[in-house]
């Protein structure tokens, strides 16, 4: 387990270097050139996180209003909405750091005529640079839907059916979001690459965190949908 963060690290670098040195560029004028008509096929997939950092913060103001009540314990689907929805938000702040210190350009112009790979081959990171046409890097659709994903995944209901559903929607929702987002151009796959491993390394830090609450507290571990009916 000490292993994990460091090989989790050393994944995510050596991944994200590979798309930035050897794929973006030609994924992105690939996708360009053969599914630019289909946009309107691939764009409804980018909107499948569009809800979920509402749902995340509304559900933490929930959380915090219902523990001010003396004697209120969180029931295991509480406890997944909990962890889950700070998840996501904490994974939104940490994004929203690393688009401004990375000051990546975006594939195509979409703003202000920023610029861009295929609008004038634009390829680079311009580190503290701020501004919209520079926030390409990580990707925060691949971020906030990893952030979900990985909570469905470490979630670990006990019930078989319940277990075959959460991990099943923790691929697949990750997956579809990808496909839109390369189908429209809309981000690098190395932004992708980087936004899933933040969303998942996000995760994993605040189920391991609820993990040593409770071992603490005396009570169960992180196995958060285990009663659920």
């Amino acid at each position: 387990m000490k292993r994990f963060p460091i090989t989790f690290v050393a994944a995510w670098v050596l991944s994200t270097l590979v798309c930035i040195e050897f794929i973006d560029r030609a994924a992105s004028s690939w996708s360009f050139a053969h599914l630019h008509a289909d946009r309107p096929v691939f764009d409804p997939l980018t909107h499948i996180v569009d809800k979920i950092p509402l749902l995340a913060l509304i559900t933490l103001a929930i959380v915090a209003v219902a523990a001010v009540w003396k004697g209120w314990k969180p029931t295991p689907v509480w406890r997944f909405g909990m962890c889950t929805a700070a998840s996501v938000e904490l994974a939104i702040g940490f994004k929203e750091e690393l688009k401004y210190i990375c000051g990546r350009t975006w594939p195509e112009t979409w703003t202000n005529h920023n610029p861009s790979w295929i609008g004038n081959h634009v390829f680079t990171f311009s580190f503290f640079h701020g501004g919209e046409g520079w926030y390409s890097f990580p990707s925060g659709h691949m971020t906030i839907i990893c952030a979900l994903g990985a909570s469905l995944w470490l979630s670990s209901p006990q019930r078989r059916w319940l277990a075959i559903l959460a991990r099943s929607l923790a691929v697949l929702l990750p997956a579809l979001v990808a496909i839109g987002l390369f189908g429209c151009d809309y981000h690098w796959v190395g932004d992708m690459c980087g936004g899933t491993f933040l969303g998942i390394a996000t995760a994993n830090v605040v189920w391991r965190l609820y993990a040593k609450v409770q071992e603490r507290g005396g009570a169960r571990g992180p196995h958060a949908l285990s009663d659920a009916g």
